[in-house]
């Protein structure tokens, strides 16, 4: 397996991790990795109640470089709200909550059960 395959493989289990987490905390995920041409890609597209939440995943190992909830940059967020107007574009309008953006941070240790943190409305 290359680095590119295993940094994707590293990437979809924490997804999956991220779209337990949303749907114990009560939300319904609508899609996962939503592409919208070359603007790019939402990770979890999901329903909290009336509010549309677009959520941006980020999984890590233990001792990466830089902790997974530091990921989301003024640009990042400028292209997560793109994208968010993307998806309820080709979706027929925004829900009557409107939208928001969440950030799931995945942690990988070594051993030990993954640390999964989840902040609302990081942009």
């Amino acid at each position: 397996m290359n680095t590119h395959q295993a940094r994707s493989a590293l990437g979809r289990y924490g997804e999956t991790l991220a779209a337990r987490r949303l749907a114990q905390a009560g939300m319904t995920v609508l899609e996962r990795n939503w592409r919208c041409g070359r603007t790019g890609e939402i990770d979890i597209v999901a329903r909290d109640g009336d509010v549309l939440v677009v959520c941006e995943v980020k999984t890590r190992r233990t001792g990466a470089f830089e902790h997974p909830m530091a990921a989301v940059t003024p640009e990042k967020a400028e292209r997560l709200r793109g994208l968010a107007a993307c998806w309820i574009h080709a979706h027929g309008g925004a829900p009557p909550g409107g939208v928001r953006i969440d950030l799931v941070g995945v942690v990988l240790p070594s051993r030990g059960a993954p640390v999964v943190e989840h902040a609302r409305g990081v942009a």
